[in-house]
């Protein structure tokens, strides 16, 4: 028996999750989780529709987040620092000052200014200049 699309289910799956243009690590996070939800069990029609929109919306995301052939992007060296050191956004907020700036910074609403890659330098014990674009 083939299973066949159902546009109302759908519809409430897209109302559940409300996916859209992820545009910060903790929105891509998000929309990992739910994919990872759906990947280790057997999806109806709608749910692999989701499914791949999601992983659609998650590369995306990923390529123009952490694209190799930018030299420099600051975000991206921090992320990429931060995970590989097991540290977390509350050292973050130690080392700069205040949440709210953490978030600016890490949603690329704000740079990182060269007080603040001399301070992530220190802390993570390299180069300050890898913060900096």
């Amino acid at each position: 028996m083939t299973l066949t699309f159902n546009p109302d289910k759908y519809k409430e799956l897209l109302t559940a999750y409300l996916p859209k243009l992820i545009k910060s690590e903790v929105e891509n996070e998000q929309a990992l989780k739910i994919v990872e939800d759906l990947m280790h069990r057997e999806r109806t029609p709608e749910e692999d529709e989701l499914y791949h929109l999601l992983i659609t919306l998650i590369e995306k995301f990923e390529q123009e987040y952490y694209q190799p052939s930018q030299q420099n992007n600051p975000v991206s060296m921090l992320l990429f620092i931060l995970d590989e050191s097991e540290r977390s956004r509350d050292d973050l907020v130690a080392v700069l000052g205040t949440e709210d700036l953490v978030d600016n910074i890490l949603n690329g609403q704000q740079k990182i200014n060269t007080e603040q890659a001399r301070k992530l330098g220190e802390f993570f014990h390299i180069e300050s200049s890898l913060f900096m674009k």
